[in-house]
């Protein structure tokens, strides 16, 4: 999440007993805490169907801001074990995000150098995983925007829970397979998920490509989303040059999917069960500026083919990004977005994973500005 942590290293043994010392035949863990606390001032236009406009903090800024606990045991022989918590809160009220638990992200696994890692628990699905590892999302530099990051929506919410994954690296190819289990007795299906995604990513190498397809069955009925996404991108000196391709496919009577972030009325009120097919074209530019400056322009292309003629819909988006970075932990950025939106996209939710889509008319200009600290 960040390369920038404080490391606490402890024997676990010791830490149960005052009788118990370490010695050199147990193994060593080592827990470390992380986070980033990012706050932001957003201006909106069109955020209600009287054509107002809001200006406030927001919940997050570029990032959502967050804390969380990793920790890892060596097993030896090139074996570890491992965990992760993490939580996602609203710096400006201090509260948990209400939309997601409590520890939106809760993984134990085990891992070995030369036959990769299999984690178990609630994590980013296979979709992300493709778009991130094949290096083509928006804003490489920054951990995950979800007050402007379109393409997250398309990728279902990101996380999914009850689930088992295993990803590994083989020379440049990386690969990660998933399923995730449904619970519903009589019916091992419904609402499982499962998927895979694959990169081409060499350390230091100029192109990065891959894919990834994801099957989702409904937890009542059992019916089936399913998405897929490939792209690639190319990095020349300190330009970087991405281009991707995201479809959501649903059949009608897909309505919930328990194992996601969303509810049933939440999926319903983001537009999600309006569309039978939904696409993406994503691409941008970032031009790293020495070691501090870094800036980037978006756009995403999105086409909805509705399950009625009325719920079609189309959507234009663009967006503006320059982060100046005051130390290797902290930074202070400037976000402006421009979309355009029509048919039953006015109103959808194509900015993020927070939260029912502000826009109420048929365009809407955002503008930001935040710090970001890491930890």
């Amino acid at each position: 999440m960040t390369k920038v942590s404080k490391r606490v290293t402890i024997c676990a043994w010791a830490a149960m007993s005052p009788a118990l010392t370490c010695g050199a035949a147990y193994a060593q863990s080592s827990v470390t805490l992380y986070g980033i606390v990012d706050e932001s001032v957003r201006y909106m236009t069109h955020v209600n169907k009287n054509g107002d406009s809001s200006v406030g903090l927001g919940n997050g800024g570029m990032s959502e801001s967050r804390w969380g606990l990793r920790g890892v045991e060596n097993l030896g022989g090139g074996w570890s074990t491992f965990f992760k918590l993490e939580n996602r809160i609203y710096i400006n009220s201090g509260q948990s995000d209400p939309t997601l638990p409590f520890f939106n992200e809760a993984q134990i696994g085990v891992q070995s150098s030369t036959y990769g890692k299999l984690i178990f628990g609630r994590m980013p699905n296979v979709l992300i995983e493709g778009i991130t590892i094949g290096g083509y999302g928006s804003n490489p530099w920054i951990p995950y925007d979800f007050s402007f990051q379109p393409e997250v929506t398309m990728s279902g919410g990101i996380w999914t829970s009850n689930q088992v994954q295993y990803q590994a690296r083989a020379h440049d190819v990386m690969l990660s397979v998933a399923y995730a289990f449904g619970g519903v007795a009589g019916h091992t299906s419904y609402g499982s998920q499962f998927g895979a995604a694959a990169a081409y990513a060499p350390n230091g190498g100029p192109v990065n490509l891959g894919g990834a397809y994801e099957e989702t069955r409904d937890s009542v009925n059992g019916s089936t989303a399913k998405a897929w996404t490939f792209g690639a991108s190319y990095t020349w000196n300190q330009t970087r040059f991405a281009l991707g391709y995201i479809v959501n496919q649903n059949d009608a009577g897909f309505s919930n999917f328990a194992n996601g972030p969303f509810t049933a009325p939440v999926l319903a009120a983001l537009k999600y069960t309006d569309f039978s097919r939904r696409r993406m074209i994503l691409g941008g530019i970032t031009q790293q500026v020495g070691a501090a400056w870094h800036f980037a322009a978006n756009v995403w292309r999105t086409l909805q083919d509705g399950k009625t003629s009325a719920q079609d819909g189309s959507a234009w988006q663009y967006q503006l990004v320059a982060d100046y970075s005051l130390s290797k932990r902290t930074d202070v950025y400037l976000e402006g977005d421009y979309a355009l939106y029509r048919g039953d996209l006015i109103g959808a939710q194509l900015q993020g994973v927070n939260g029912v889509g502000l826009a109420q008319k048929g365009s809407q200009i955002g503008l930001m500005t935040g710090l970001r600290h890491l930890f």
